[in-house]
């Protein structure tokens, strides 16, 4: 039999694969294996990694025998659950992946109301389920989205600014730590593992079920607003001033894009969570700006919003982004960000400012791992091109956009918005939060098994 990879320093066997893939009651899969490469492929087409086995996980004793094999073996081990994350840190090259697609389980409690959620679920599934009585969870951009590394980096949304982060929404998750206990995590169980949790990414172990606090979802005025790029520093200052009094059932987001056509443009994203007078006297001001080009703002459901962004996400490109909280959005900074639009290579790239705030500023820094409460804006560059040919210029282009932009940035950033980047920046993400998530990750993973993500290291 061929080595099994380069993470530990001897080959296994034949017997101790065979011996572990019959402790198991999803499939084990290597290399050559029918299925191996839809199960390594995530979202990025960038990320070409090959693990030596891949665990298709049919639930939490199969999440157990992984962790506790790996850790016996000495692999390195990677989780996926939605493979959408842009760095790819749901697939390692050599080692052991354990795939949680497989782990889709979903139960609506309509009374209380709540959600529970196995890591395999994406967003647009668990919202399914939920609206068929009237409930939601904060709603994400791209449904597609799995909800386990969106929730354990934060969890940015459509209505964070109302209902606070996914990471908020958290109410306890059972999680498989590095000895290979399966324990519940929660306010009152293991609070300092649920504090860690909910923002710390997977750094402290695999989650195998998420229980969530669920809102009520009805009629939004939702859509796009597209506006010539001539106008953009015309409106982006408007946006600036209108999103600083924005009441928090609204969401805006400004986006440079590329039109069909080829043209650029602005689009501001709109999300009233409501619909009806209230909503429309809200959003008028921005209809008033301009006027734009074209409007496309009308009712909508809770799943047809959180659809808007599908077409532009679709799994299989070349990506790369690169991000920062911006601490202000100043005209310079406006005027930046537009010159350096104007040179991106690829029309399928776009550049975004997400409006916070709201109900995410009044949650306590220290209260979640989650540190960027106090950001008003998040900045990201979505590089995006069809082939690897190209990805020289575009990834020059992402980090130039992005470093013109750093004199207006808080020095934070999104840890889901991370790709392959130097470990100060993960620091960055958590701020004041970070030597408490190091004591967190000495507790529950001192030999730092669960490394390949935006690694916090043990001390």
């Amino acid at each position: 039999m061929a080595t099994l990879g380069t993470s530990r320093t001897k080959p296994l066997d034949a017997t101790t694969v065979e011996a572990f893939a019959a402790t198991l009651r999803g499939p084990l899969i290597q290399v050559g294996d029918p299925g191996y490469d839809t199960a390594r492929t995530v979202w990025n087409a960038r990320i070409d990694r090959h693990p030596a086995l891949i665990v298709r996980c049919a639930g939490a004793a199969d999440v157990i025998a992984g962790v506790t094999f790996a850790r016996e073996h000495g692999l390195l081990l990677s989780i996926k659950g939605g493979g959408h994350n842009i760095a790819g840190t749901a697939v390692c090259d050599d080692g052991l992946l354990l795939d949680l697609s497989s782990m889709t389980g979903i139960r609506i409690d309509p009374q209380r109301p709540t959600a529970r959620a196995e890591p395999g679920v994406l967003w647009g599934e668990l919202d399914a389920e939920a609206q068929a009585f009237g409930l939601a969870s904060i709603g994400v951009d791209v449904s597609s989205v799995g909800i386990a590394g969106l929730t354990l980096g934060g969890g940015f949304g459509w209505r964070v600014r109302h209902y606070g982060l996914a990471c908020d929404t958290l109410l306890s998750v059972d999680i498989v730590t590095a000895d290979g206990r399966l324990l519940t995590a929660s306010a009152t169980e293991h609070p300092d593992l649920f504090w860690g949790l909910r923002g710390g990414g997977g750094n402290f172990g695999v989650v195998t079920s998420f229980e969530y606090q669920l809102y009520p979802a009805g009629e939004l005025l939702a859509g796009l607003l597209l506006y010539p790029v001539t106008m953009a520093h015309e409106v982006l200052t408007f946006y600036r001033e209108f999103t600083t009094t924005a009441p928090d059932a609204l969401t805006v987001w400004a986006i440079l894009l590329t039109a069909a056509d080829g043209a650029p443009m602005l689009a501001l994203l709109v999300c009233y969570d409501g619909f009806g007078p209230g909503a429309q006297q809200a959003v008028q001001p921005l209809r008033d700006v301009g006027p734009p080009l074209a409007d496309h703002l009308g009712s909508m459901s809770y799943r047809e919003v959180q659809t808007l962004f599908d077409a532009a996400f679709p799994a299989g490109r070349q990506s790369a982004w690169k991000s920062s909280y911006l601490g202000e959005f100043s005209d310079e900074a406006i005027a930046t960000m537009v010159t350096q639009f104007a040179a991106v290579p690829s029309p399928q790239s776009a550049v975004l400012v997400e409006h916070l705030g709201g109900a995410v500023s009044r949650v306590g820094t220290n209260e979640t791992a989650f540190a960027g409460r106090d950001a008003p804006y998040s900045f990201l560059i979505v590089s995006v091109w069809p082939d690897a040919t190209q990805s020289a210029q575009n990834i020059q282009w992402t980090d130039e956009c992005w470093q013109a932009m750093q004199p207006w940035a808080s020095g934070g950033v999104y840890v889901n918005y991370l790709g392959d980047e130097d470990p100060a920046r993960v620091k960055a993400a958590y701020g004041r939060n970070y030597d408490r998530l190091i004591a967190v990750k000495n507790k529950y993973d001192p030999t730092n098994l669960f490394r390949v993500n935006q690694n916090i290291p043990p001390a």
